[in-house]
């Protein structure tokens, strides 16, 4: 008998602008997630701010429409870890997804001896990244190659430990484990890491569990779980969402009369009397004052305010709109040059 077809149904995809602090559940990419949380929220643009690996959990920062034009802060942002190292065994993906490769036996873990392997790996370190990530070498994935039992060489890269706790725990009777929370910098394999500590311990280690809990100030605390957002109205959805500013919101801050906001948003440099702007910055965040709404970032040099990433006048709109401002009297439109100014 012929199975029928079923076709998912169709949704109409809508602006919406923001960032979702996702818990992302055990089992799922990252993007996975991602098209889950598009698919809820029907959004017309979307992207994550860097993997988690599917047996990782945690914070997963989503963007949405005006809020992707910020997300390589959080690329590049500091992260906070929770892990938990199984001794004595090493695999082949150093995670407990892959095949056990390696069995030794564990010795004695003292404090002295966790308070050693803390100070060996906390600071400025060189890491060689896994074969199993996404890394790419000749054009081609890591991951691609260790799946056909190859392996080339990679580069060592340098990383910053900021803090490393260790405790030892024992996961069952027979399996000793020491869990770590780590607060490094961007790029740092912690799969690679538990490895490293086993290797200093002599028996070896993989990765049992993996959680992110803080990334570029936010926390995990913050998040909400995608089976949360299924059991919601659309509406409340959409109140889980932060403003696109809430990625740069570390940054100081810049506010613009209406005049100098629409040639700002037109891409043109701002020239300011000494100090208008503030110190010189790598990046300030810039807002109008008619209506008061978030036009995007810049950095300021000697008095001079320089535009970043610009929002454009109808991601504004979409903003304060879906913020239930009204704007029909001071709405940011285009003006007839092709410029952008607030109108009044």
């Amino acid at each position: 008998m012929t199975q029928p077809i079923l076709h998912r149904q169709k949704i109409q995809r809508r602006p919406v602008h923001g960032v979702l602090l996702l818990d992302k559940p055990l089992g799922l990419s990252s993007n996975q997630a991602l098209q889950k949380a598009k698919w809820l929220l029907r959004a017309d643009k979307a992207g994550h701010t860097g993997t988690l690996d599917p047996l990782a959990t945690g914070i997963l920062p989503l963007c949405f429409g005006a809020a992707t034009k910020f997300s390589q802060l959080q690329l590049e942002a500091d992260k906070t870890y929770e892990a938990v190292l199984l001794l004595g065994q090493k695999t082949t993906t150093a995670d407990a997804e892959g095949e056990v490769i390696e069995t030794r036996p564990v010795p004695e873990i003292t404090p002295e001896l966790l308070q050693a392997m803390t100070l060996r790996f906390t600071g400025p370190l060189a890491q060689i990244p896994p074969m199993y990530s996404a890394l790419k070498k000749n054009g081609k994935a890591l991951y691609e190659y260790a799946r056909k039992g190859q392996e080339v060489e990679r580069e060592a890269r340098r990383i910053t430990i900021f803090k490393l706790d260790m405790l030892l725990v024992h996961v069952s009777r027979t399996q000793a484990a020491i869990k770590i929370i780590v607060s490094c910098s961007k790029g740092t394999y912690i799969r690679t890491l538990g490895e490293d500590i086993g290797e200093a311990l002599g028996c070896g280690a993989h990765l049992g569990s993996l959680r992110r809990i803080e990334t570029g100030g936010f926390v995990a605390a913050q998040c909400v779980t995608l089976s949360a957002l299924e059991a919601m109205t659309e509406a409340e959805r959409e109140a889980c969402l932060l403003p696109p500013q809430s990625l740069v919101a570390a940054c100081p801050s810049v506010t613009l009369d209406a005049d100098n906001a629409g040639r700002f948003l037109s891409g043109l440099r701002r020239r300011g009397h000494a100090g208008q702007w503030g110190a010189d910055a790598p990046m300030v965040q810039v807002y109008g004052t008619a209506p008061v709404a978030f036009l995007g970032s810049a950095h300021v040099t000697a008095d001079e305010l320089i535009p970043q990433r610009l929002l454009s006048p109808l991601e504004i709109q979409d903003i304060l709109q879906a913020a239930q401002i009204s704007t029909p009297s001071s709405a940011v439109m285009p003006s007839g040059n092709g410029a952008v100014s607030f109108q009044h």
